[in-house]
Order: C-alpha cells, then sequence, then structure tokens
C-alpha cells in the first residue's frame, strides 16, 4: 500500500514539473499579447550602404566573414579568401538591415537561458563604416517551430523572428560564395576565343556586333556567339560536394578527353575555362576559381563546335528593319522597289501593291545559306542590291548557278553561301508577282 501511495505521490510531482516547465516557456509568448503592438516592432534598422563587414559564427563553430574591398564588391574573407556572390549577399544584408520581429515577447527579459540566447545558435555581428557594431543572436525556436527567439546584445527585449527571415540571414559561405566558374562582364567583352574540333576560333567585338576573326574573317551569327557567352557565363561550381567527390572529378577530368577550352577577355584580363568528357560527363577546370567542377552537358555541347556553327548564314544585314530600295537583275530582267512612307513605288514612282512588295521583301531578306562552300561559283546570273539605314548600307549579293545548287557571294567578301534551289525560285516568283497597286475607285457623286 505505501508502495501505491509513493509512486502516485512520484506521477503527480513529474506532472506538477511537466506543467511549471511548459507554464514557463509559455509565458513569454503569453506576455506578448500584452506587450506587442499592432506593428511588430524594429529589430534593426541599418543604412545598407554603410554596411562593411558581416560576421555569422554558428555554434557549431562555422563562421563566414564578409567584408566589403575598396571597390565596393563583398569578398568572403573567412574561413578561406573567396569571391561572394553579390546578389545573395545584398539579399542577405536587405533582410538584416530592414529587421522586423513577429512579436515582441519579453521588454526586459529575466533569462535569456529560457530563449536559447545565453548561447545563442548563431550570431550575426554587423560592422559599419564608422566602425559603430551590432550584434544579433538567434536562439531557440518558438514552441510552434514557425520562428526563433532573438534579441540584440545589449538590449534586454527578446523578439520572435519568422523562419523565412531566419533562413535568410543564417548563410554558410557556401551559401555566400560566388558560384560562377568565369567571371566577366559580358558587356565589356572584347574577345572570346574557343580552341574546339582541332580549330582555333576568335570572335572580336565590333561596338554591339560580334565578327569571327580566326581561323578567316567571317561575318557571325551574334544570336549564336550570345549564346555561347551566355553558356561561359552561367557554368557554375556545385558547392555542395564533398572533398571525396572533388578528387573524384579532378582525377577524372585528367583523364577524360578534351573538348574544348575558352578563354574570355573584357577590361579586367583573360579567363580560361577547359573542358573535358570522361564518360558521359564533362568537367571542367577554371583559371579563376580553384578545382575542378563536374558540369553540365549543355556546356559541353555549347562548346563542341566548328567555326561554322557560328557563322551568319544570311546574305543580307537587315535584321527586322525594312530597307530602303531593293534592285534585282535577274538576266535580262529587272525590279526595283522603294520605300516612301509606308508605302512601296516601282522605279517609275507608281505604288506597288502591298501585298505583294512585302512578299518580295520577306524573300531577299530571308535569302540564306545551306551550307558554306569554298568553291562553285561562276558567271553570275542574278544579282540583288539592298540599300538600308537611310542610304548608308549597300549590301550586294551576286548568285550564280552550280550544278543542281547556287552559289552565292556578298560584294567585298571572299566567303561563298550555298542556295537551295528553291530559295532562288521562290525569289524569281516573288519578283514576277510584283503588280501596280490598284487604286480605288472614286465614289459616285451623290445626285441632289
Amino acid at each position: 500500500m505505501k508502495m501505491n501511495s509513493l509512486l502516485v505521490a512520484a506521477i503527480v510531482l513529474a506532472a506538477l514539473s511537466g506543467v511549471l516547465y511548459w507554464s514557463n516557456h509559455r509565458k513569454p509568448v503569453e506576455n506578448a499579447v500584452k506587450v506587442s503592438a499592432d506593428t511588430p516592432p524594429k529589430i534593426l534598422t541599418l543604412a545598407q550602404d554603410d554596411i562593411t563587414k558581416v560576421d555569422i559564427r554558428k555554434k557549431s563553430g562555422d563562421e563566414v566573414v564578409l567584408a566589403k574591398n575598396d571597390a565596393g564588391k563583398w569578398q568572403i574573407t573567412e574561413p578561406k579568401p573567396f569571391r561572394a556572390d553579390q546578389n545573395e549577399v545584398s539579399s542577405m544584408l536587405s533582410t538584416l538591415s530592414s529587421l522586423t520581429s513577429e512579436r515582441l515577447i519579453e521588454e526586459k527579459a529575466g533569462n535569456l537561458s529560457d530563449y536559447g540566447l545565453a548561447q545563442p545558435a548563431s550570431e550575426l555581428t554587423v560592422t559599419e563604416k564608422d566602425n559603430k557594431t551590432q550584434k544579433l543572436l538567434l536562439g531557440d525556436d518558438t514552441p510552434a517551430k514557425n520562428g526563433v527567439y532573438v534579441s540584440l546584445a545589449g538590449d534586454p527585449r527578446v523578439f520572435t523572428l519568422a523562419n523565412y527571415a531566419k533562413t535568410s540571414l543564417e548563410k554558410s559561405a557556401k551559401d555566400l560564395r560566388d558560384k560562377r566558374l568565369l567571371i566577366f562582364e559580358q558587356d565589356k567583352l572584347s574577345r572570346v576565343e574557343l580552341a574546339a574540333k582541332k580549330q582555333d576560333i576568335e570572335f572580336g567585338r565590333n561596338k554591339d556586333q560580334w565578327q569571327i576573326v580566326k581561323p578567316k574573317p567571317f561575318r557571325a551569327d551574334d544570336s549564336k556567339v550570345e549564346d555561347l557567352i551566355r553558356k561561359l557565363g552561367d557554368a557554375k561550381m556545385d558547392s555542395n560536394v564533398s572533398d571525396d567527390d572533388q578528387k573524384k572529378a579532378a582525377a577524372a577530368f585528367n583523364s577524360g578527353t578534351a573538348v574544348a577550352t575558352a578563354r574570355v577577355t573584357d577590361a579586367s584580363g583573360t579567363e580560361e575555362l577547359q573542358v573535358r568528357k570522361n564518360k558521359n560527363d564533362y568537367y571542367a577546370k577554371s583559371s579563376a576559381v580553384e578545382g575542378v567542377f563536374k558540369v553540365g552537358s549543355d556546356l559541353g555541347t555549347a562548346l563542341d563546335k566548328t567555326v561554322d556553327d557560328f557563322r551568319n548564314k544570311k546574305l543580307f544585314d537587315l535584321g527586322f528593319t525594312n530597307p530602303d530600295k531593293i534592285e534585282l537583275h535577274d538576266g535580262p530582267k529587272a525590279y526595283f522597289l522603294t520605300k516612301g512612307g509606308s508605302d512601296w513605288f516601282s522605279v517609275d514612282g507608281k505604288k506597288v501593291d502591298a501585298i505583294g512588295a512585302e512578299s518580295f521583301v520577306e524573300k531577299v531578306r530571308d535569302l540564306a545559306a545551306s551550307k558554306f562552300v569554298d568553291s562553285g561559283f561562276g558567271t553570275a546570273s542574278l544579282e540583288v542590291t539592298a540599300t538600308s539605314n537611310g542610304g548608308k548600307a549597300v549590301e550586294k549579293v551576286s548568285i550564280a548557278k552550280d550544278g543542281d545548287h547556287y552559289v552565292a557571294k556578298r560584294d567585298g567578301e571572299p566567303a561563298l553561301y550555298q542556295l537551295d534551289p528553291v530559295v532562288i525560285s521562290g525569289l524569281q516568283l516573288a519578283a514576277q508577282d510584283l503588280k501596280p497597286a490598284v487604286e480605288p475607285k472614286p465614289e459616285p457623286a451623290k445626285k441632289n
């Protein structure tokens, strides 16, 4: 009987202890109703541009230190010097500089241990340009697990902070590191070189247009070159791989087959990226980043190109603009179109049917090679001249028959373009369909 009484007493004591523990941990939340205003109070209000250093230290011992360099760029200085992802850092600082709580729990916390703030899970120390520092402490999760207790060092208040804000702040070096394998400013690139398929290709920028410089001067397809540059700019490391995985990647790279080597040059210098293939995987090594990294097959295929893949197949550089004038000589036949306002006119100044004129212009605009050839241009049987940009640009194309195909040559350029016969017949038919515009008949006069 005595034993039973002791057992009951022990159970009651345990229950009371549990209630007391729960009460102590729930008390701050209940108090929050009394001290919180309608608008959740701010925890930090800083000028983001004035922040010069951020130190993120976790209870586990992990630490990352960010510092702004003389050029105003953020760099990771600890645990190792790394380039920082400026967008990631800016996003974190945006949250940190205007940090709003969910609610104020206590105005004057009696025991920070109740919130895990005596030995916080994370500490963020912010330094401003006047060397003033603020330290943000992140403690335990709230009972509902949808937030975390926070406070500022030296401030007796305790707040709750939403989990999404906590995630924005608790960043590691891997999170904040610039993961790009090549660091260049696309709009400031002056040269791109590609060694692939036993060819050395070089692109040079002339204002806003790319030209092929090597192996020979050719017109470049701007969209193809820009796509290559975009792929190089998008090449990124996987910062979550283990040290063993990186060693395996290095071994695979060393024993792999060379796919291509790319070099990009901007105002800050030249960077190089080597890509190799091992079985079905691609690996890259950059002069801008230490290590070897596995990359996507889309990068490998984007670099595994010949010079012809980047050449401009279009015979005219008209783009989407209308020419001012088009002249076609097809043997003894000649066709002329001149743009005037929204209308087209023939050589005698008469208005040409708009549908036929637009069809002819599109045929000229769409003249494109099926492939590039080194020979086959003989005596020209057709000549097409397009004048655009207010008469400043004049392009002339001569076309000769070569067996079952045609070969075209732009005036002043050595390159030869092979054309399918259906392209030429379509152009000839469109020219033959040019007709005078039908003027609307005047309405009959009304009888009085």
